[in-house]
């Protein structure tokens, strides 16, 4: 897992918009050629407090989705709310709870930026989400739909670790790890 790094970490942006995109584009090919994946699970924007950055992620949106259709990769959305719920147990869990309960699950991570995490964690809700479709009816042609339309437990509350468990926690910093 990472991030593809596209501009100054004080978030002014010194490439041209046509520039990152196409970066994206360049990127995730290249993420695509070597791993191979079928699938790349991204999250869906439903508002945004700013019209002019809500524009910039709609058109980096649609150069991710653009480059995973022309390597043939199936697409699949999911809310902020629904990966969180499928990783903490609780839609409104924040960064910091999502990233523990990932390093709770998958081991110590280092994640880079709060978007490596983000990205691990929706990785993990698809993964999630075809483990339930798949029990729920194997020979289903659209599985990742069935398995949104049942209740499902969290990753969390699946392993007996309760919202309350990973509420109070904040992420390990890597200095706290050593």
């Amino acid at each position: 897992h990472g991030t593809l790094r596209l501009a100054s970490t004080t978030g002014k942006a010194t490439i041209p918009l046509e520039n990152r995109l196409l970066d994206i584009h360049k990127g995730l090919t290249e993420i695509i050629e070597t791993f191979r994946p079928e699938v790349m699970s991204i999250e869906r924007v439903f508002f945004a407090k700013n019209a002019v950055s809500a524009l910039k992620l709609g058109q980096a949106r649609g150069a991710a989705i653009l480059t995973a259709m022309i390597h043939g990769l199936k697409v699949v959305e999911y809310s902020p709310t629904e990966v969180k719920s499928t990783i903490v147990g609780h839609g409104q869990a924040d960064k910091d709870q999502v990233a523990r309960m990932l390093e709770i699950l998958l081991g110590k991570q280092d994640f880079a930026t709060s978007d490596a995490s983000d990205g691990l964690a929706l990785a993990l809700c698809h993964a999630r989400s075809i483990s339930a479709a798949t029990v729920l009816n194997p020979v289903a042609e659209n599985t990742l739909t069935q398995a949104r339309s049942t209740k499902k437990m969290g990753l969390a509350e699946q392993l007996g670790i309760s919202p309350d468990q990973v509420l109070g926690r904040k992420r390990i910093s890597t200095l706290e790890r050593k």
